[in-house]
């Protein structure tokens, strides 16, 4: 899912090389770490996600810039009054769309945005799944990984599989079930009423992502979120190459109180990762907060992404 960051304040400051001030993160071939210019910061979207850059990124000296996703849009049955008829039948956009056709459309713009200089990619959620895919597809042109609470698929080939194994048991993602509006069958995607006025499921819903969040943070979250997305995104096969990948520096962001990716389940993926490549380790940062982080820790979560990338 998107994080409250995507739309407001991920910031960092590294205005030449970008160099992680940490130890682990040593890369095969150090002279394609070595791109000067303004670092530009990719944000792969979440579920249900439209990625964006923050205004604060770019106002530290930075380039920024969300992906556009091929299929992904909004459609007037979803406005207000809502015509759930409509809704629950009308074919969707991404019907068709794949999990490649999302990679291939962030592989582009981590291309495009190489050309000015040193790239951190960033995926948050099921979005580390495409992060670790457009590591495949391209390694010498992203200089930083960031998983922010998101999968990394190793020993396991799905977000799907690692879902159903015991560090996923406390999740809280079978709360959000209530949202589903239609049926994937018919329209060709997954869909959910985010504007639903249940206040019992939303109640839950807040739990689940930003429990230590304000009813109009949670309000904002759920209004930037779009109601389709893919078909099977989860049980899509994202495991990283070793030899591709598995080269890439790369940062975990840990949400110690994770509702949605329990912090078991992100430590099992840690681990698997710095077994399989054990030169290049993940640097793991801790965050206090829920999946979606709450005005006081995204704050924290700036000053987290401005020291990976001071040089």
């Amino acid at each position: 899912m998107p994080e409250l960051s995507r739309r407001t304040a991920l910031a960092a400051s590294a205005a030449g090389v970008v160099a992680p001030a940490f130890a682990g993160a040593s890369p095969a071939d150090a002279t394609t770490r070595r791109r000067r210019g303004v670092t530009t910061f990719v944000f792969a979207a979440g579920a249900n996600g439209v990625s964006a850059a923050p205004d604060e990124l770019v106002l530290r000296g930075h380039r920024g810039v969300g992906v556009d996703q091929p299929g992904q849009q909004f459609r007037l049955a979803y406005q207000a009054p809502q015509d759930l008829a409509a809704f629950a039948t009308e074919p969707s956009a991404l019907a068709g769309v794949t999990l490649a056709d999302q990679v291939a459309a962030t592989v582009e713009v981590v291309r495009r945005a190489a050309a000015h200089g040193p790239v951190v990619l960033v995926g948050a959620s099921i979005g580390g799944a495409a992060i670790s895919l457009v590591a495949d597809a391209v390694p010498d042109l992203i200089d930083l990984l960031v998983y922010d609470t998101a999968f990394c698929c190793v020993d396991l080939e799905t977000p799907d599989e690692y879902m159903a194994t015991p560090e996923a048991a406390e999740t809280r993602v079978g709360d959000l079930l209530g949202f589903a509006a239609a049926d994937p069958s018919v329209i060709g995607a997954v869909r959910f009423n985010w504007r639903t006025a249940d206040r019992a499921l939303l109640a839950k819903a807040k739990e689940a992502f930003v429990a230590d969040g304000t009813d109009a943070e949670f309000y904002a979250f759920l209004n930037a979120m779009a109601p389709d997305d893919l078909l099977g995104k989860g049980a899509t096969p994202a495991r990283g190459d070793r030899a591709r990948w598995g080269r890439v520096p790369r940062v975990y962001v840990r949400h110690l109180r994770d509702r949605i990716i329990p912090l078991e389940l992100q430590d099992r993926m840690i681990r698997e990762a710095d077994a399989a490549t054990p030169g290049n380790r993940f640097h793991v940062v801790d965050l206090d907060t829920s999946h979606v982080p709450d005005a006081a820790k995204l704050a924290e979560l700036v000053d987290i992404y401005d020291g990976l990338t001071r040089s």
